[in-house]
């Protein structure tokens, strides 16, 4: 029996690195699939495993799963009843954004933010291609990155093509384990060529007709960028269904909106149109932004319709 943490998973294959340093395929013990039932992917890069060779020495089978401390998941978008994991025990998570090419919306971030704040694992925002930013994004991007920074959440601004800012991304990511995500096409893996070129990971231009992204990367797979520091790359998502979060639990994770909670007349108030809520009069007065607001108001909507029992 040896342990290891899984680098690449392929569907019915893992890669895993083990911790003598040697990295061998394993598959999935057969009734361990079974453990996790509303699970599509029992096992997630980031994920500590034992591993023993099958009785006749063939192949090599992953045996059990040793405790997350922390994990990011998404409802599945096949199977809404499912979600799946994306990584798991990692320190930071980076997601990647731009105002251009694609633009990545507001909405979808907060969802991301959501999930993550749930796992209490804290996003570093990453603006990519500012080099390609005109006035009018400038603006927005100011605006939106102010927003973001008065909610508790780092920035950092980034260019692959023009090189801006890398090296204050490797500092950030310096001996730690990150997942770098976000929508496709935001830059990703040419984020990451930069930081380690011996990668050379396949890119693609973003369409010039509806300025949507192109997956490049098919599965999530673990890098190791400088002597213990590793990141993630993942698949671009094009939607964020939060799971596993319940509807009525959903403001305390909303940092902006977890300190005024208890300024809410009723201990069991929802934000919309109670008397003498607290958030409510927070959105008035500006202090919670109406996009975020919004957000709330869909991302429980969904979870109350996701949790109503079939008929």
């Amino acid at each position: 029996m040896k342990e290891g943490i899984v680098v690449e998973t392929t569907g019915s294959w893992y890669e895993v690195k083990l911790t003598t340093g040697q990295t061998v395929q394993a598959r999935l013990k057969g009734k361990f699939r079974l453990s996790e039932l509303k699970v599509t992917n029992p096992i997630a890069v980031g994920d500590r495993v034992m591993v023993s060779n099958t009785d006749d020495d063939e192949s090599i089978v992953i045996t059990s799963i040793k405790e997350r401390k922390n994990k990011i998941i998404r409802q599945s978008p096949r199977k809404k009843r499912y979600y799946q994991i994306i990584a798991a025990n990692i320190d930071q998570a980076l997601v990647v954004a731009s105002m251009r090419k694609p633009k990545t919306k507001k909405g979808f971030l907060s969802r991301l933010f959501v999930g993550l704040e749930y796992y209490q694992i804290k996003p570093i925002v990453v603006f990519n291609k500012h080099d390609i930013y005109e006035e009018k994004h400038l603006k927005e991007f100011e605006t939106l990155q102010q927003e973001i920074e008065a909610i508790g959440y780092s920035t950092l601004v980034t260019s692959a093509t023009a090189k801006l800012g890398v090296e204050d991304l490797k500092q950030v990511c310096k001996e730690k384990l990150s997942v770098l995500t976000g929508p496709s096409g935001v830059g990703k893996s040419s984020l990451l060529n930069q930081i380690n070129p011996s990668l050379q990971l396949k890119t693609k231009q973003v369409s010039n007709y509806n300025e949507k992204g192109q997956h490049t990367t098919t599965f999530a797979r673990m890098h190791e960028i400088a002597e213990n520091t590793y990141i993630i790359d993942t698949p671009g998502i094009k939607e964020y269904g939060v799971a596993e979060i319940d509807a009525y639990e959903l403001s305390f994770y909303f940092p902006e909106m977890k300190d005024k909670l208890q300024n809410c007349k009723f201990n069991n108030c929802q934000h919309i149109n109670e008397p003498k809520c607290a958030i409510v009069k927070a959105v008035e007065a500006g202090g919670i932004t109406t996009w975020r607001y919004q957000s709330y108001l869909q991302i429980r909507e969904e979870l109350l319709i996701e949790n109503k029992p079939y008929l």
